[in-house]
């Protein structure tokens, strides 16, 4: 029989993704009730648990954000003769 994917989810805590993250509990809390970390309060009395794949997916898509806005400031700050060549010359028009 199949494994289910289920036993291999790795569970860890809100205090252990923000270590890693460098930011408050809250902000981690904050991130899986916008749905962008994937967790559930799991126990009695219940906790939050976060799925361990779910903090590499948010870094991931941090990582192609800060890369997209990178390569946007770059070409906001080529001027016209880098990007589209050295255009009309004043000789010989």
């Amino acid at each position: 029989m199949p494994e289910s994917p289920t036993f291999n989810v790795r569970m860890i805590t809100p205090s252990q993704v923000a270590e890693s993250l460098s930011i408050d509990v809250d902000e981690v809390i904050a991130l899986i009730m916008e749905g962008r970390l994937r967790g559930a309060r799991v126990g009695s009395p219940p906790q939050w648990r976060i799925d361990e794949a779910s903090v590499v997916e948010y870094l991931d898509e941090q990582i192609e954000e800060a890369r997209q806005i990178a390569l946007w400031n770059q070409s906001n700050a080529a001027s016209f003769p880098e990007v589209w060549g050295a255009g009309f010359t004043s000789h010989g028009v």
